[in-house]
């Protein structure tokens, strides 16, 4: 689980909320499935990124298998401040699973926001929206089992369609004790269409806890606008950080010196191949050509992108 167990517990966990009261605009790495783990945190944080999220983990395999806690979970020294993202539908196994990752991160964030199918029909995810008092109550039990007051306990949501609900929903949570909310700003329904930065405003103006805006933010630019439409506290990023890992240091396309730094980290955490080779071809998306990318993306083996990146790039 613990990717070294003895500097873990040496090293010093980190209040998230000092991040929020730095007065400066707090820059977030998503919780992505397969893609926000320990090899890509190491490498964002290198570039400016302030806080970032594990993967989402369903909570009750994780309380009952020590399998799925070692293959979901792994942390290290240097990777602080952490939020380990949880899908849950009881505050028991939330709970449960806060205090098993309590002494080794910084916070736990409830998925209220995921709109697929599997997690919807499971009672995760952006379901959660529509049950108030249910995340009200996780929240409230996890704030009360955990004797760490520094320890975070976060919400991710997607809005309503009538935004008097999702307002209705976040006041719920911050009575409860939340420590912040990430807003997706589209609804359950929504998938590509534009995001509703003027709801996230509105929510942002209706509380007194700090708001993250999250949704089609792909550089650096996008992200200073966002906060300047939403006047959020925080800016969360997923898939334009898999585009450009070095974008919150202000790169517009991935710097050459990154994907030295990926190949690095990810050899040395030992990356499974397919991960190390995705996270690549994002990484390269924008800056090589049609023909570059249908003789990179069917490479087969680290030693075959090895030595492409050698032939191609001087890494």
């Amino acid at each position: 689980m613990i990717s070294d167990i003895r500097e873990t517990e040496e090293c010093q966990l980190k209040d998230p909320m000092d991040l929020f009261h730095s007065g400066q605009v707090v820059k977030i790495c998503a919780p992505m499935v397969r893609y926000s783990k320990l090899a890509f945190r190491t490498l964002v944080r290198k570039y400016s990124c302030d806080l970032c999220y594990t993967p989402m983990i369903v909570a009750a395999d994780f309380v009952r298998s020590a399998k799925a806690r070692d293959s979901e979970f792994t942390t290290n020294k240097g990777d602080h401040p952490l939020i380990v993202q949880f899908a849950a539908k009881e505050a028991q196994v939330l709970c449960d699973a806060a205090r098993i990752v309590c002494p080794f991160a910084d916070g736990i964030d409830l998925n209220c926001g995921c709109p697929q199918r599997w997690a919807m029909s499971e009672g995760y995810g952006a379901c959660l929206i529509n049950k108030p008092e249910l995340v009200k109550d996780m929240v409230r039990h996890v704030r009360s089992q955990i004797d760490n007051p520094k320890f975070s306990v976060s919400i991710k949501i997607r809005i309503h369609e009538d935004l008097k609900r999702t307002v209705d929903l976040c006041q719920k949570a911050e009575a409860a004790g939340v420590s912040w909310i990430t807003v997706h700003g589209r609804s359950i329904e929504e998938r590509h269409q534009p995001v509703h930065y003027d709801a996230i405003k509105i929510i942002k103006q209706s509380m007194s806890i700090p708001i993250v805006a999250n949704g089609d933010i792909k550089t650096l630019k996008d992200a200073e606008n966002v906060h300047h439409l939403t006047e959020a506290d925080g800016i969360m990023v997923a898939r334009g950080l898999l585009a450009n890992p070095a974008m919150f240091a202000g790169y517009e396309e991935t710097p050459v010196q990154c994907i030295q730094d990926w190949v690095d980290i990810a050899l040395e955490h030992g990356t499974p191949f397919t991960c190390f080779h995705h996270h690549l071809m994002y990484m390269m998306e924008r800056i090589t050509s049609k023909q570059e990318k249908k003789v990179f993306n069917v490479l087969s083996s680290t030693s075959a992108v090895l030595d492409y990146l050698n032939d191609h790039y001087g890494v």
